[in-house]
């Protein structure tokens, strides 16, 4: 048996009809940056988070960027965040000339750890970047007492997190402004990269518009310093239609994780806790183990593909040596790093699968 970790193939025939026409409409009418998809897109994206406004842009790296570009982030400023994640949480921060300051996650939902932060607030405090890690929001209502507190703002990363809720309220719809990732391997993922911010404050989606092409108010007028950050067309066609099979989609993650969940009960691994207050998008079904290396190993002579996200956690990235910290700064990150393993995790997964899966482990 030889398990595909992701299956967008066999996504991409169940949809292909549609998603064909939907490329096809934009290569006969060749208006491939900013075309009406795009547009299109974004009301859709409104209407399934019950956010105010969707911005569609390049990346979900460039939606970070966009979000603290609005919010005028300067050099020097600080932004709590997590430094179990992917580079780009913390990487854009260092882009910005802004200092990340990590404080260390919970064991088991992998995400911040909330009633660290406080402790971190200094005078240069700007924002809190929580990340919904794996496809599960952080401990929102905390984080935002403490914003409200301090007056500070919330930038969401939740590149893995589209589709989540947090009491029964989507993720794209927390803090100041949420952004996501529509990477190819994500719940909901383009053809190339893509990427979306979402916020109900008018002034915000105003200014992220208009940075996202440059800084333009009208065409070669420009108000902001900005960048290149808009989607491309073809994206935006295909996230079209793929959002609308989504809610389909994202239950049947949810139930693939079940079954996960039930399948591996008594095996010697920690699995993944969701929760009571939040739903998770399941970008990643992650388990710790302690012999991670002779797992993946077995794993993989079995047909059956892992992942590790993440082996390293930021501050002891090469990258960031300049911040300070040293190994044993933030325990349970360190610890987590070292024995996380992802499952293949899609929404086409079959039983026999996931059995064959637990049954090896």
């Amino acid at each position: 048996m030889n398990i595909d970790f992701a299956n967008l193939q066999l996504q991409y025939q169940k949809y292909k009809v549609d998603i064909d026409a939907s490329i096809h409409s934009v290569l006969n009418k060749s208006n491939y940056i900013m075309g009406e998809e795009v547009h299109e897109l974004e009301r859709a994206l409104e209407g399934f988070t019950g956010a105010k406004h969707a911005i569609a842009c390049s990346s979900g790296t460039d939606a970070l960027l966009l979000a603290m570009m609005a919010m005028d982030i300067q050099p020097d400023d600080e932004i709590i965040t997590t430094p179990f994640t992917f580079i780009a949480t913390a990487e854009t921060i260092a882009l910005m000339k802004a200092k990340p300051v990590f404080v260390d996650i919970e064991p088991d939902t992998f995400n911040i750890d909330a009633n660290l932060i406080e402790a971190a607030i200094t005078d240069k405090t700007k924002a809190i970047m929580p990340v919904s890690l794996y496809g599960q929001p952080a401990d929102m209502d905390t984080i935002q007492a403490i914003a409200d507190k301090y007056n500070l703002k919330i930038i969401i990363d939740g590149a893995q997190s589209f589709g989540s809720t947090y009491n029964s309220k989507t993720d794209s719809g927390l803090g100041d402004i949420s952004t996501t990732s529509f990477f190819p391997a994500k719940p909901l993922g383009c053809y190339g990269d893509g990427g979306a911010a979402f916020t109900n404050c008018d002034e915000l989606a105003v200014k992220m518009k208009s940075l996202r092409v440059h800084g333009q108010s009208k065409r070669y007028h420009h108000q902001y310093i900005g960048m290149g950050g808009r989607m491309d067309t073809i994206q935006a066609a295909v996230l079209n239609v793929k959002l609308k099979h989504y809610p389909k989609d994202l239950k049947l993650r949810q139930e693939v994780a079940a079954k996960y969940t039930q399948q591996l009960e008594n095996a010697e691994a920690v699995l993944p806790v969701v929760d009571e207050s939040s739903t998770s998008a399941w970008a990643q079904y992650s388990i710790r183990v302690k012999n991670r290396d002779e797992v993946q190993e077995r794993l993989k002579k079995s047909g059956i593909p892992t992942a590790v996200h993440y082996p390293v956690p930021l501050h002891l990235q090469e990258c960031f040596e300049y911040l300070g910290y040293k190994d044993g700064s933030f325990p349970f990150s360190e610890m987590v790093s070292k024995e996380i393993i992802s499952l293949p995790m899609n929404p086409y997964i079959t039983d026999e699968e996931i059995n064959h899966i637990g049954e090896t482990l």
